[in-house]
């Protein structure tokens, strides 16, 4: 069994207790240590290796977000505090998730299993990866992408919009064009124009320079024209 080794870093005792408590209840993590000691978990972290880092965001010597800006080599991050206004940090630092006290268990353990199946994935095999899902992290969480249910991504500048089969709201990301490119298999996704990558699974037709989706119509672009000779006949 995988076990992911962990560390828990809060000022308040009474805090530290519940996330022990919590974790004991995960045959997969491990709590190797906890610290009421901002510094002293720093300087434990620089030393050792570990696979989760539970850390509250206000604590007096040093914040959270300070602490994990400070390790060359970070872990995997769950954010814990009773103030939702560091939630634009914990997203610049791509944290597994954001969870706001009391902290609920079912609310922890949907943090948990996130990370369990996050560390998976990075440990996973680029042909197993590109066969079943992306990670992108949106709504201050890390959230997984079947790569079966993307109809088409659009790039907003710095942003994505990933727009999923079935669903009229898409998923907004902070990523760039070139980096979802290299998560996507090149089998299944190609881009068409500056700001549109398209499953191509998805396509129903192409006419007129633009691609036919079942709710949408994206334009090709002329830098991509040969997309339009390199599907003749896969699509109907």
């Amino acid at each position: 069994m995988m076990i992911l080794r962990c560390v828990a870093i809060d000022d308040e005792p009474l805090a530290l207790q519940l996330i022990q408590t919590y974790v004991a209840r995960f045959p997969g993590l491990e709590l190797v240590q906890v610290f009421e000691d901002a510094l002293s978990g720093v300087e434990y972290l620089k030393q050792n290796s570990v696979d989760l880092l539970f850390v509250d965001v206000n604590m007096p010597d040093i914040t959270g977000v300070e602490l994990v800006r400070s390790l060359v080599t970070r872990p995997m991050v769950i954010f814990t505090t009773a103030y939702r206004n560091y939630a634009f940090e914990s997203y610049e630092l791509q944290a597994i998730d954001y969870l706001l006290k009391p902290i609920d268990y079912s609310r922890f353990a949907a943090a948990v299993e996130r990370a369990i199946d996050f560390h998976k994935y990075k440990n996973a095999t680029q042909e197993a990866i590109n066969d079943e899902s992306i990670y992108v992290y949106a709504e201050y969480k890390m959230i997984k992408i079947l790569l079966r249910d993307i109809a088409y991504i659009e790039s907003m500048g710095d942003y994505l919009k990933i727009y999923l089969a079935g669903s009229e709201k898409p998923i907004l990301t902070l990523m760039t064009m070139k980096k979802v490119l290299e998560k996507l298999p090149e089998t299944q996704f190609a881009r068409i124009h500056r700001s549109f990558i398209v499953a191509l699974g998805k396509i129903k037709s192409i006419h007129n320079r633009k691609v036919n989706l079942n709710n949408a119509e994206l334009p090709i672009g002329d830098a991509y024209s040969s997309f339009i000779n390199q599907q003749k006949g896969n699509v109907g």
